[in-house]
């Protein structure tokens, strides 16, 4: 099975971690990272995200290891607008977390337009933070948290420009 996800991975915290294992699970992974062009309009929060080279180098090393645990070969790809990679026909299956699976059911709906299958949609749920509320990017880089969830009180976040 051929497998898809994406997102921006600024930084990688054990949410992405479930759906990197759940993917693997699944079958070979694609995943699409999104361009320093568009990651910033994939941000609710106004924040910096860093190079799309930094990110790439730091999920290909979260990615191996799943990957070899997994016997499964993976490829990251650049993302340039949000359906991204998903739309071609090579996919079976599309990984989400609960807020991206509107937009894995409009990847279908474009995939039927073009007359392909639609893609087997997996929702896999939030990790949750020590304090019940859900992993995520921007309450890491807010400092709120660690990448596991950890509280981190005493951490300064990062602002939304790029830092000198």
């Amino acid at each position: 099975m051929d497998v898809a996800l994406g997102g921006t991975f600024d930084p990688v915290h054990d949410g992405h971690r479930a759906l990197f294992e759940r993917a693997f699970e699944l079958g070979d992974v694609t995943v699409g990272l999104t361009s320093d062009e568009l990651a910033p309009k994939t941000r609710h929060v106004d924040r910096y995200v860093r190079s799309f080279d930094d990110r790439k180098r730091d999920l290909e090393a979260e990615l191996a290891p799943i990957a070899a645990a997994h016997d499964r070969e993976y490829t990251v790809r650049t993302l340039e607008e949000p359906t991204g990679i998903a739309v071609e026909p090579e996919f079976d299956a599309l990984i989400v977390s609960p807020e991206t699976k509107d937009g894995g059911e409009r990847i279908n709906e474009i995939r039927t337009e073009r007359g392909h299958d639609p893609l087997d949609i997996v929702v896999v749920d939030h990790v949750s933070a020590v304090d019940g509320e859900r992993i995520s990017s921007t309450r890491i880089v807010a400092g709120e948290i660690d990448e596991h969830g950890n509280l981190t009180p005493n951490r300064d976040g990062r602002g939304a420009t790029r830092p000198e």
